[in-house]
């Protein structure tokens, strides 16, 4: 598995090991989906403003977000396309590597910092979820409807529980 991370707004820490953590929840997720490839990952740590920024111009709503999840596959889980499509999908694979490009996660750190004092746990479980979420969106899950929002955070939970990573 690859992971590429970028930071910005250096002025803002979360004073965790984010690398180890998106490692670590990213090879859980993978496991539980039961993903039979190799895959990447591209991570960006910012801050409210770029997230807001990103999220008026990719979602046309205009304020800062938590995580925005960029999948780079076509999948629909309520269409059932899913991994055994992907084969037939030869640009979903990096060219050189071979592994199955996921897309992009980007998370603000402000809100990390602020929804782990609201919910009252851990700057780590905080960014955990936000990758496990964010995992699962590039994957197809989404939370629009009352049944794939239950199914979602069942997954999550799971999945965070799994790793021992908890409230």
């Amino acid at each position: 598995m690859s992971l590429y991370i970028e930071e910005e707004s250096m002025d803002i820490r979360l004073d965790i090991d984010c690398r180890q953590i998106a490692e670590t929840v990213i090879n859980g997720v993978l496991d539980d989906l039961q993903c039979p490839y190799e895959a990447e990952v591209n991570l960006l740590l910012t801050d409210d403003e770029m997230i807001r920024e990103m999220n008026k111009e990719y979602r046309q709503i205009d304020r800062s977000t938590d995580v925005l999840s960029f999948p780079m596959l076509p999948f629909s889980r309520a269409e059932g396309i899913g991994m055994e499509q992907l084969e037939e999908l030869n640009d979903c694979f990096h060219p050189e590597t071979g592994e199955l490009m996921l897309g992009d996660i980007v998370i603000s750190k402000e809100h990390v910092l602020k929804q782990a004092e609201a919910y009252g746990h851990s700057v780590t479980r905080e960014f955990a979820f936000l990758i496990a979420h964010s995992m699962l969106h590039l994957f197809g899950y989404d939370h629009m409807e009352e049944a794939e929002r239950l199914e979602m955070e069942a997954k999550q939970r799971e999945i965070l529980d799994n790793l021992n990573i908890t409230r």
